[in-house]
């Protein structure tokens, strides 16, 4: 698999047509008005292929929140294949790598909203993850859920005890992929008994990626 990534600025619309085809005959139905949307709201898209077959792509910043290094995904979109897992590792390794290189020596906060318990996978190898089964979330985590909330256009339609952003109208952005193998982590699926992906609901998720991890090229797990 190849990956590129590069600024939003500089996406036609001939590659906007290709990423909406990779969802056209199922949810969440990104058309191309809604990414035109997105290159304008994120800075960098990255691009996974297979040969010349687009697999998978994802829009994102790199910025600092209150200070913060933070590396925040708009919108990530997986084809649903056997090698879903392996677009999706391709996929953030590039972006850690690009953290990497924005932030050195500094851990890196990754923020997303997740459409379904397979996108926790996304998280694999950070620490304190939150929301993560038997943990409560302290009150900075609370807060740290409503900054990213703000970030992503939600910041009225989000519970900070239970991280779910309520429906909004209109497509909405988020982690779509599906897992071809393996396990998502225990406990997940609780998180999203009574979230409607369909519906826009999403549930907002982040963890830290620690600098020595970032440095030694092996996120994501």
């Amino acid at each position: 698999m190849n990956v590129t990534t590069k600024d939003t600025t500089a996406l036609s619309d001939a590659e906007l047509a290709e990423m909406a085809d990779l969802c056209v005959d199922r949810e969440p139905n990104f058309d191309i008005g809604f990414l035109s949307k997105q290159r304008e709201d994120w800075v960098l898209v990255t691009n996974v292929r297979e040969g010349s077959k687009l697999r998978g792509y994802s829009f994102c910043t790199l910025e600092r929140i209150g200070g913060t290094p933070s590396l925040l995904i708009g919108l990530l979109l997986v084809d649903r294949n056997a090698k879903s897992d392996q677009t999706l590792r391709t996929i953030l390794h590039d972006q850690f790598r690009r953290a990497l290189l924005a932030f050195p020596d500094e851990d890196v906060l990754l923020g997303c909203r997740l459409t379904s318990p397979d996108g926790f996978r996304a998280f694999a190898g950070l620490v304190d993850v939150v929301p993560r089964l038997g943990y409560k979330p302290t009150g900075e985590d609370r807060a740290w859920c409503r900054r990213l909330a703000k970030r992503f256009g939600s910041e009225k339609l989000i519970d900070d005890k239970t991280f779910v952003m309520t429906a909004a109208q209109g497509p909405v952005g988020g982690l779509d992929y599906v897992a071809a193998k393996g396990l998502v982590p225990e406990g997940s699926e609780t998180f999203f008994e009574c979230i409607d992906a369909e519906k826009g609901e999403r549930l907002v998720v982040f963890g830290w990626a620690m600098a020595e991890s970032l440095a030694s090229g092996k996120l994501p797990k």
